[in-house]
């Protein structure tokens, strides 16, 4: 198998893909993976890559540019370029590549005349509930990662005690549902069979799941032995403790024997 030019990890968020996409760019052969094009915003695009707005005559000379800058950093030094794409920002995206590739028949070969042959991967989370708990939990207490010791790596607000709430874990659980199912269909529509990977897998077995995923890209997979993991579970009692209660909260009666 020919190693990948480029792969796509198509996920939703707190599907453990800070982990994966660290472990990636940390075997040296695999890009250096991130949503590299993750605000639905242009101008937020031209000025995470420093690239100033005035200098392009139109928007279409704009997208290449800001294309062109995110395929370099998500490639580095390995030859292989790497993309995180969490489905809230797909249809963004794809309406900039449809304006920098016009009249293309297929999603797929949008991608493709952006980024040449592409892997797909497809990393969820199947309790989807424990899921949308450690997401309430992250936008409420403002961390969202933490370094394998346990200090802090991603903070976006001061720090506030999480507080529980049915209504917003019945919400997060409900959208976290349809964008992984929006990624099964859109698959199934493009004609894609993505390589398959687990949450669950990924947090009991880092390594062992970094080995699949450069398999499935034609990279040596013997590279993950050298990798560390990078980051700390932050679920915890009060999360178990929350999924118990909101499972109690909303288990219906026990229908009748027939």
């Amino acid at each position: 198998m020919s190693p990948a030019p480029a792969y796509i990890l198509c996920t939703t968020p707190r599907s453990g893909s800070t982990l994966l996409c660290r472990m990636l760019a940390a075997s040296g052969v695999a890009g250096a993976p991130d949503s590299h094009f993750h605000s639905p915003s242009l101008d937020r695009w031209l000025e995470v890559y420093g690239l100033a707005a005035t200098r392009f005559p139109d928007r279409r000379a704009a997208i290449r540019a800001a294309i062109a800058a995110g395929k370099a950093r998500g490639t580095g030094a390995s030859g292989c370029f790497g993309l995180r794409l969490q489905r809230g920002s797909f249809a963004y995206l794809m309406d900039q590549l449809d304006i920098l590739h016009p009249g293309l028949a297929s999603d797929r070969s949008l991608i493709e005349a952006a980024f040449g042959p592409v892997t797909f991967l497809h990393l969820s989370r199947a309790d989807k509930l424990a899921q949308a708990v450690s997401r309430l939990r992250a936008e409420q207490s403002g961390l969202w990662h933490a370094h394998a010791d346990g200090t802090e790596m991603e903070r976006t607000r001061p720090a506030a005690p999480p507080r529980y709430d049915h209504a917003a874990i019945a919400a997060h659980l409900a959208e976290l549902s349809s964008l992984d199912a929006a990624w099964t269909d859109w698959f199934a529509t493009e004609g894609i069979a993505p390589q398959t990977l687990s949450y669950e897998a990924l947090a009991a077995d880092p390594r062992g799941v970094l080995a699949q995923t450069l398999s499935a890209l034609g990279l040596d997979p013997a590279r993950a032995a050298a990798v560390s993991v990078p980051t700390a579970r932050l679920a915890d009692a009060e999360s178990a403790a929350w999924i118990a209660r909101f499972r109690a909260e909303t288990a219906g009666p026990i229908p009748p024997r027939s």
